[in-house]
């Protein structure tokens, strides 16, 4: 044996150790003991996968585990799609409804398929040695080990149920358990990303699942299909399968409202951690079903220097208030206050404050706007308000703004921009897009590390037209520089000449 093999069979062996050593039995149990309570726990799903899956069940199952759960489990004619976010046990939790299934004789022939061989084996590994060291199986069902049946790619039990490894683009036929045609097909990791940039490798892989393993299935026999997986490109076979499916579940690290959606499992602070040390892009994709190609629209952020602010006629402080009144950094939408500037032609973006935040504290951003400013040039100062945002404007805002005034002694007046505002996305592109493509939108260099200023070029970088990732910072700038040149076009002096000065100009002039 080579030294590698041997590794792997002693990692193997301590694997199944682990197992057994996580189900203990109850020796002082009669018989008809222990047949009672196989009953009653056949009768209640979720406690017998707490019971049986015990090695994999650490923590207590969130809602849509156990929706899931009863949902795949009461149709015996099923398609479903589990696009669940990282850390949230798609794969473990579809062991657990298909062991519950195999051993209580409601399914009989299972193929696992991945995108290769080799990762369907070890996608299978799990079930293997559950059925092969789990103490508990053992106790209830007896022993599931078949010798001379039994390989890490293929094995039948003792019980007669067959499991098989595929990888994509293998040939399914063979697939038959006696008579029995496979009634589970489980596709789990089918996408990669690789090849998800390559259209033709995923339509060549949905082809083989559509014209070659799904009819390997008995029309009359009700078939359970699950895909496992996450949406990591607009076109993979898991959004194919979604659309398709009898339900598509789609579960991210954190809900509507940013909190976990599994925090028996994963407290914010971890998922704190986690997220801050990857980039946005890549946290959008892993663990919010949200595929987003960096620089779809704006392909680049220019950074440079701002001007001294005397320099500039005027600026504009302009504010988007967003719904809602959380702090909470997870929430949806953000409020955003742009410092903004335009000088020879270019756009500059000469400070940020971007983030979830209470009412105070965006009026308060504005505060910190003018004293940033001082003397060195006139701010107006604008916020977004058309009419459904008009009873907050005049309710909510305009009594901090004037408690801002009195406590502070700041000149701070905010005028409502009740323009009529077409398509936020398409605006954002159109007036932005062609500005920024010529380097002449300009975020200020010495607020590149400002957290403020970094959701900003996140927020450019991350921006399609399909508003996948919010886009606050960009209409609130986009927003100032239609204030910009509204209001350039009106302190503009128009220029001027006398008659004389027109005929001695133009020579042709009669």
């Amino acid at each position: 044996m080579k030294h590698a093999d041997r590794i792997a069979l002693q990692d193997w062996e301590k694997f199944k150790e682990d197992i057994a050593r996580s189900t203990p039995v109850d020796r002082t149990m009669t018989h008809a003991e222990r047949e009672k309570h196989r009953i009653y726990l056949e009768g209640h799903p979720i406690e017998w996968i707490r019971f049986f899956c015990a090695p994999y069940v650490k923590s207590e199952f969130a809602g849509f585990h156990k929706r899931a759960i009863r949902r795949i489990i009461a149709n015996d004619e099923w398609f479903e799609v589990l696009s669940w976010s990282r850390e949230l046990a798609k794969s473990t939790v579809t062991m657990c409804i298909i062991l519950y299934l195999v051993l209580t004789g409601r399914k009989h022939n299972v193929i696992l398929t991945s995108c290769s061989k080799d990762n369907a084996a070890r996608l299978l590994a799990p079930y293997r040695a559950m059925l092969e060291a789990n103490g508990r199986i053992i106790a209830y069902y007896g022993a599931q080990m078949t010798p001379g049946a039994w390989t890490e790619d293929e094995f039948l039990t003792k019980g007669g149920v067959a499991f098989r490894a595929l990888g994509a683009g293998q040939s399914p036929r063979g697939s038959r358990n006696e008579a029995i045609r496979p009634d589970v097909l489980l596709v789990d990791d089918f996408d990669t990303d690789e090849d998800c940039k390559n259209p033709d490798i995923i339509q060549k892989r949905w082809e083989w699942w559509e014209k070659a393993l799904y009819p390997t299935r008995s029309i009359s026999t009700p078939t359970l299909v699950v895909f496992c997986g996450n949406i990591i490109a607009k076109d993979c076979c898991v959004v194919r399968a979604g659309a398709m499916a009898d339900h598509w579940d789609i579960v991210n690290i954190r809900d509507r409202e940013g909190n976990s959606t599994w925090p028996e499992k994963n407290s914010e602070a971890h998922i704190d951690r986690v997220l801050a040390k990857i980039s946005t892009k890549a946290a959008q994709g892993e663990y919010f079903n949200n595929p987003i190609s960096a620089g779809e629209v704006f392909e680049t952020v220019t950074y440079g220097k701002v001007p001294p602010l005397k320099k500039f006629r005027f600026l504009v402080a302009y504010g988007d208030p967003s719904p809602g009144e959380s702090k909470a950094k997870r929430g949806k939408s953000f409020k955003a206050v742009m410092l903004l500037g335009k000088l020879d032609g270019r756009l500059y973006v000469i400070r940020s404050r971007l983030a979830k935040s209470l009412n105070a504290e965006f009026i308060d951003w504005y505060v910190q706007m003018l004293e940033h400013v001082g003397d060195k040039a006139p701010v107006y100062c604008y916020m977004e308000n058309n009419k459904l945002q008009d009873p907050f404007f005049q309710q909510v805002f305009r009594p901090l703004v004037a408690k801002v005034r009195k406590e502070r002694g700041i000149q701070l007046y905010i005028r409502p921009d009740e323009r009529k505002k077409t398509d936020k996305a398409t605006r954002i592109e159109a007036n932005l897009e062609p500005m920024n493509r010529e380097g002449n939108l300009i975020l200020n260099e010495a607020e590149r590390d400002n957290p403020h200023m970094k959701e900003l070029e996140d927020q450019f970088r991350l921006f399609t037209l399909a508003l996948r990732y919010p886009a606050d910072g960009p209409d609130a700038v986009e927003g100032g520089n239609r204030i910009l040149d509204e209001t350039m076009r009106k302190v503009e002096t128009p220029v001027t000449r006398s008659r004389s000065e027109i005929s001695r100009r133009n020579r042709r002039r009669l």
